[in-house]
């Protein structure tokens, strides 16, 4: 029964940042007839993702607190319902209003706000309910849910898209509710200890553990936000690139689209299993992926071969598949209940802050050059590898109880000490 009980919260908790991610990569197949039927630039299109990413980013710290004061569900349920609502209104200004891109922007912002209460606090409710062995496979789940969402939405983008883009917009309240209510339903949260806690004793106690824990965070943080900034820019380049060079359309262009987030997809669902009793090796997981990241952009912008291009693309859903269960491991495993949200919110801000940047840095680098902005994407996972490599302190970040060394890999790479 504890087993079946733990699959239901599971699977609930797992809905949560699969609808969230609908938010952004549910629209990517559809840029193109966004941008003729809003008469906008590529740039004004990529803006429908900035201005849904920027709004949750600054708005996660806020939701944060609230979430370590009051209560997680209290946060994702409502914040769920605002993110449906976001939708509506950029549905109903697209198909009744004769110039809509401004009333559709307010729409994906109003729907960024309720985002940012959605997946990052449900990062921390996981983390709350599942203990140290079990979160990582657990949290591997949830980073797949949210790898699941980017495979399906591409797909599901391109047949909801048949029937008219706009479309899409409603699909998102449809499905927000009833995670909203599975959640408050089946989710019974550890009780919180910090009701009474000022907003000025918290931000003391979270400028303690930056103090003390700020130089690995910082990797950590960067690490998560890089490798999605360059996901979300590829998926944007090669959804143009599919349509205009290759004139896939509907859902055999989506179903292209989801080959690298479908490796994200697997990738995370494997490493959070293999790391379940393995947590000495989170920061080799997370160089690893962002070495492979940096190697796939290097090689793709040298190589100007298409099946060099496609396999690149899909060795960077694989090595942000290896970086982000780890990382989120990291984070969630550096800091106790009653401030986990907080810490987590802020992760979660920054991961957005990535999804935000992708597209439009993208597009501007591409305006200098396909192998200038594939250059780019190499340079900066190479030093988001090097800052990890020097900034995270597993020893100070993990604490399982074990007792762990230093090795000759990394200053700060630990291994379980044999019994």
């Amino acid at each position: 029964m504890k087993k079946q009980s733990s699959t239901l919260k599971l699977v609930a908790l797992s809905g949560v940042p699969l609808v969230m991610v609908l938010g952004n990569s549910m629209l990517i197949p559809v840029f193109p007839q966004m941008q003729k039927a809003l008469h906008v630039s590529q740039l004004q299109v990529g803006l429908t993702i900035t201005l849904f990413s920027l709004p949750a980013g600054l708005s996660i710290p806020i939701l944060g607190f609230l979430a370590d004061k009051i209560g997680r569900k209290k946060i994702i349920v409502p914040a769920l319902i605002t993110y449906g609502l976001g939708g509506l209104v950029s549905g109903l200004a697209a198909w009744l209003l004769p110039s809509p891109y401004y009333v559709l922007l307010v729409g994906r912002v109003i729907q960024g706000i309720g985002a940012a209460g959605t997946a990052p606090i449900a990062m921390a409710l996981v983390s709350d309910i599942f203990q140290q062995q079990e979160r990582s496979k657990a949290l591997g789940i949830i980073e797949a849910a949210n790898g699941m969402g980017k495979v399906i939405s591409p797909i599901l983008g391109s047949l909801i898209a048949l029937i008219i883009w706009y479309a899409l917009f409603f699909v998102y309240a449809f499905l927000a509710l009833p995670v909203a209510l599975a959640v408050w339903l089946l989710i019974k949260e550890p009780p919180l200890k910090t009701q009474d806690r000022s907003l000025a004793n918290y931000l003391k106690v979270i400028r303690g553990i930056f103090r003390r824990k700020g130089k690995s965070l910082a990797g950590c943080y960067l690490a998560g936000s890089t490798v999605l900034l360059i996901l979300f820019g590829i998926l944007s380049f090669l959804s143009d690139v599919l349509e205009t060079r290759y004139h896939l359309v509907g859902v055999t262009k989506g179903l292209a689209l989801s080959v690298p987030v479908l490796a994200m997809s697997a990738t995370s669902y494997l490493s959070g299993r293999f790391l379940q009793r393995r947590n000495h090796l989170l920061k080799p997981f997370v160089l690893t992926g962002l070495l492979v990241i940096a190697g796939a952009m290097s090689v793709v912008s040298v190589i100007p071969r298409d099946w060099i291009f496609f396999i690149g693309v899909s060795l960077i859903g694989l090595g942000t598949g290896l970086v982000l269960p780890a990382v989120n491991t990291l984070v969630t495993s550096s800091v106790p209940l009653e401030e986990r949200a907080g810490i987590t919110a802020l992760y979660g801000s920054v991961r957005f802050f990535g999804v935000a940047l992708g597209p439009p840095s993208f597009s501007l680098l591409l305006t200098v050059g396909k192998t200038p902005m594939l250059a780019a994407g190499a340079v900066l996972a190479g030093f988001s590898a090097a800052a990890a490599w020097w900034s995270i302190d597993q020893r100070q970040l993990v604490t399982s109880g074990e007792k762990v060394k230093k090795t000759w890999f990394a200053p700060s790479l630990w291994r379980r000490r044999k019994p």
